[in-house]
């Protein structure tokens, strides 16, 4: 007997084949995937579970793989608006991360996790990077586990770049950080069924020195893991890290060894044709943010010269600071049209390989294409269920990818499946014992936070500037 059986469904499976069922079921068997195909083929082989769930007019997709985010900053939505990168930090991000506790990553990574689990991710790399205190990291892996959803946590650091405005009160010495991120790999990596890891995430190549680099790549070969980190998101990051330490950024990272399949350097918006050679030379993977780069007008990335080149490029949402919300459906369809326009180009970048972007090259960006990423038999039980009913918006559907990216919202994901777990049913998820007052209990620290930072841009917002 299966745990699962889902029948009746139009099941997109994003597997080698790129095959669609639109009559198909998939049978869950603890937490894999044991049969996909059509509901007749399927029922003939299994005709029961323990719980069957008859999806008749849904969708079935691949979870979607999030693959870079600063969980902490939903707690600074709405606060950052029109400003550039150099001001968003110096402003708003770096006052309220000096003040940062346990408790605030643990609720704003469940706000987080919620809106995204909502939004259909079912994989969240995170991203925390200021450091004032012990412990903050921990708050974020508790709502990892709580949740039931697949962490991430990326175990960033700055201990350089005052001059670029780095404030020292969440800077953090080498031997400081070693300590926690070996803490972190003992006590986490791997455990919840292999749903938690753990990363290194250095914030940038300017705001760390070569010794914190490099201890942090000689740590993350230890325990076989993987090393992100901020790469040209704007002019400022290479002429940063070209005056402190000789090389724009990416030519750093060859410099010092810290090149293979293994690295996931974020934005990439500044990438020149010899950048994207040396990436795809040393197969370091690519996290595109659509939303944060154009909240911040930080400019396009090139992706489809990248796609052009072979190289793997995933999506993350960042931080709910500059981009205010953690929806991979409208991250989806941003990335579609972003590229579209800035190519001048209908056919620039498609539906099918946004969704791609989203699941297969996401897991092939976290080291993880053998295990999540597709509906194929034997990977993991990590799935959306899409219900086109639920907003008017999606209705009529005609092409379940198209309709995904470019005619729906997170209204539409009804339930989530993680490692063979219901987490999100009948739009309930049922790992939080009541939504409303966790939300609530978000506000509050929020608003205690901005109070800490003496952040003022609050109320109605930047002092009143009609720019026309």
């Amino acid at each position: 007997m299966m745990d699962i059986l889902i029948k009746n469904a139009a099941i997109v499976t994003v597997n080698k084949e790129r095959e669609v069922f639109f009559d198909g079921a998939i049978a869950i068997k603890d937490d894999k995937i044991a049969a996909v195909g059509n509901t007749k083929d399927i029922l003939r082989e299994y005709s029961d579970a323990k719980k069957v769930i008859d999806a008749e007019g849904k969708v079935i997709f691949p979870g979607f793989i999030n693959t870079h985010n600063h969980l902490f900053q939903t707690l600074l939505k709405g606060l950052g608006d029109d400003m550039v990168l150099k001001d968003w930090l110096a402003t708003m991000t770096f006052p309220a991360a000096k003040f940062i506790t346990r408790e605030d990553t643990y609720y704003a990574a469940m706000q987080g996790c919620i809106e995204g689990l909502r939004s259909g991710i079912t994989t969240m790399v995170d991203y925390m990077y200021p450091h004032n205190r012990e412990n903050l990291c921990d708050g974020i892996i508790d709502a990892f586990k709580e949740l039931g959803i697949r962490g991430i946590l990326g175990r960033g650091c700055m201990n350089t770049g005052t001059q670029f405005g780095v404030p020292t009160e969440i800077m953090q010495d080498v031997e400081t950080v070693e300590k926690d991120v070996r803490r972190l790999f003992e006590e986490h990596h791997n455990s919840e069924n292999g749903r938690i890891k753990i990363w290194v995430a250095p914030a940038a190549m300017w705001s760390n020195t070569k010794e914190m680099l490099q201890m942090l790549w000689k740590v993350t070969n230890e325990y076989n893991s993987h090393f992100t980190v901020h790469i040209s998101e704007t002019p400022f990051d290479r002429e940063a890290t070209e005056e402190l330490h000789g090389k724009v950024d990416i030519e750093l990272l060859e410099e010092l060894g810290i090149v293979g399949p293994n690295v996931v350097m974020v934005h990439c918006v500044y990438l020149t044709e010899e950048d994207m050679e040396l990436t795809k030379k040393y197969d370091m993977k690519v996290s595109h943010n659509t939303a944060s780069n154009m909240y911040l007008s930080s400019g396009v990335a090139p992706v489809p010269q990248m796609l052009k080149k072979g190289i793997t490029v995933s999506l993350g949402v960042d931080g709910a600071a500059s981009n205010n919300s953690q929806d991979m459906i409208e991250l989806m369809k941003l990335t579609a049209l972003q590229h579209k326009v800035a190519n001048l180009d209908p056919v620039a970048i498609s539906a099918e390989k946004v969704l791609e972007l989203a699941t297969i090259d996401g897991a092939r960006a976290i080291g993880m294409e053998n295990e999540i990423g597709s509906l194929e038999v034997d990977k993991k039980a990590d799935l959306l269920i899409f219900n086109p009913l639920l907003n008017p918006k999606a209705i009529p559907l005609h092409n379940p990818v198209s309709t995904l990216v470019y005619s729906s919202s997170m209204q539409n994901i009804e339930g989530v499946i993680v490692d063979g777990n219901i987490i999100m049913e009948d739009s309930k998820i049922l790992t939080v014992g009541d939504e409303k007052a966790v939300l609530r209990k978000v506000q509050e620290i929020a608003d205690n936070l901005c109070e800490r930072g003496h952040i003022t841009n609050k109320g109605s917002g930047h002092k009143w500037n009609s720019l026309y």
